[in-house]
């Protein structure tokens, strides 16, 4: 029995390291760079390891499949062989022929060795990577970067020779694992929390968001048709009138061609009292410009550019260069949290 002790050791061992290759791998590419990152940042060594493992996806993927590889090939050699002449031994008190039970033996034992290497090996520490990959990751990571230094040599060439065959296929290879989500993951994501009760969205403020990101200046900019305007020497007195009329605070007021060419906010007259300051024109420093922005351009992207200049209006133009409407910044806001009172429009 004792001289068959070693290879009986040799396959915990080997089932061991092989579960921590299997288990490492995973948790690397599972793990939420949002969790290890605040525990790096307090000074979490273990975080700090993670997170470079994380970054270096594939030389951690490499290492792990060494690891795996070489075990797998060991595992059978030193093992197999244990266990096959310990299943002969009382294989030998029956009346089979030493051939059938040598082919029973070695059938036995291969078929052991394999569900030992499949399920504990394997698939038990792939769902534990799974069902706790933050904690798995930290646990796991910093001694898979140890190996993956150790044996840094033999692991980069793998990997070089790795990735050139994704270059012969057009595949560009990634080093870090994937750690952001696109909109439609992100959208997917809110969906299905949403169906399984963790989380609300009563007030579709969510919804709302993901449908902003697919929508154009064209779709909420309102026509001049539906604008008030203001003349081009407009005074308080006319933006009093226009307040007076339709309750507004902001008023577009025209060039000379009739044209969208700035605003006036109410709160840019109240200190221009007197006869004689009510009824001249506006100075012209107190007309606020209007930002410019493509009809056809994302809502987003307009909503950028109204930020850079510091308006509450812009003025939308077709690929022509043609006026086509006004983009407030108050219906930019509904978009994504439903209605604000103070439109500018009929």
């Amino acid at each position: 029995m004792s001289e068959y002790l070693p290879g009986l050791l040799w396959l915990v061992v080997l089932l061991i390291v092989n579960a921590f290759f299997v288990g490492a791998e995973f948790a690397v590419i599972s793990a939420r760079r949002s969790q290890i990152e605040p525990l790096a940042a307090q000074g979490n060594k273990a975080a700090k390891t993670t997170l470079w493992a994380m970054e270096h996806a594939t030389l951690m993927l490499a290492t792990s499949q060494l690891g795996i590889t070489v075990c797998s090939l060991v595992i059978l050699n030193v093992s197999e062989p244990a266990i096959h002449h310990l299943l002969e031994i009382p294989l030998g008190l029956t009346a089979l022929s030493a051939e059938a039970i040598s082919a029973i033996a070695f059938a036995v034992a291969l078929a052991l060795v394999t569900f030992l290497h499949v399920v504990l090996g394997e698939m038990v520490p792939k769902n534990i990577s799974f069902s706790v990959p933050d904690r798995a990751a930290l646990l796991l990571a910093p001694p898979l970067v140890f190996v993956a230094r150790v044996f840094r040599p033999v692991i980069v060439s793998l990997n070089w020779l790795a990735n050139s065959v994704l270059r012969v296929f057009r595949v560009t290879p990634k080093d870090e694992a994937t750690s952001a989500f696109t909109l439609d993951e992100v959208a997917g994501i809110v969906r299905q929390s949403t169906r399984e009760g963790m989380l609300a969205d009563a007030s579709g403020t969510l919804s709302a968001a993901f449908e902003f990101t697919t929508k154009r200046v064209s779709d909420v900019e309102v026509p001049l048709s539906g604008i008030v305007f203001l003349p081009e020497h407009a005074s308080p007195a006319d933006l009093q009138q226009a307040v007076a009329a339709h309750g507004f605070s902001r008023y577009i007021v025209t060039d000379s061609a009739g044209a969208p060419a700035g605003y006036l906010h109410l709160k840019d007259v109240m200190d221009l009292t007197g006869a004689d300051a009510f009824q001249q024109p506006v100075p012209a420093k107190r007309v606020r410009r209007l930002a410019t922005v493509l009809r056809d351009s994302d809502l987003e992207d307009a909503l950028a550019a109204m930020r850079r200049t510091g308006s509450h209006v812009a003025s939308s133009f077709d690929g022509d260069g043609v006026a086509t409407g006004v983009l407030f910044l108050e219906d930019i806001i509904e978009e994504l949290v439903g209605e604000v009172d103070d439109v500018t429009s009929v």
